[in-house]
């Protein structure tokens, strides 16, 4: 069974940066597309960034694109989400979630991912 832990969330101003990290157990996900998602209150879990199983591809959402990047150590099963410049609008729990299926294709809809981790909390105030 895959266990996905992510940490790294906590209250932030706007503005300031954090950094999002994932770690996965009980499978090693070098073979999938990992994503980041989140979900704020009383709205659907939305697309934040994926990346390829090698690292080499990335897709970041365009409400986050050139402030959010995405990364992955394959070797300590670990993927990251680094925030910067981060906006009230951010404020939402954070999930990773890795491809229902081994591949390289990075997808942007919930249901294509799977083992949700409890998530942590991005809170960003103004």
């Amino acid at each position: 069974q895959v266990q996905l832990v992510e940490s790294g969330g906590g209250l932030v101003q706007a503005g300031g940066s954090l950094r999002l990290s994932c770690a996965a157990s009980g499978r090693t996900l070098s073979r999938y597309v990992m994503g980041w998602f989140r979900q704020a209150p009383g709205k659907e879990r939305e697309f934040v960034a994926g990346i390829s199983p090698s690292g080499a591809v990335t897709l970041h959402a365009d409400s986050v694109k050139g402030r959010f990047t995405i990364s992955r150590d394959n070797a300590k099963n670990t993927v990251s989400l680094q925030m910067k410049s981060l906006k009230p609008e951010d404020t939402a729990v954070y999930y990773c979630a890795p491809r229902r299926t081994i591949g390289m294709v990075i997808k942007t809809t919930r249901d294509e991912y799977d083992y949700w981790g409890q998530g942590t909390q991005v809170t960003v105030s103004s």
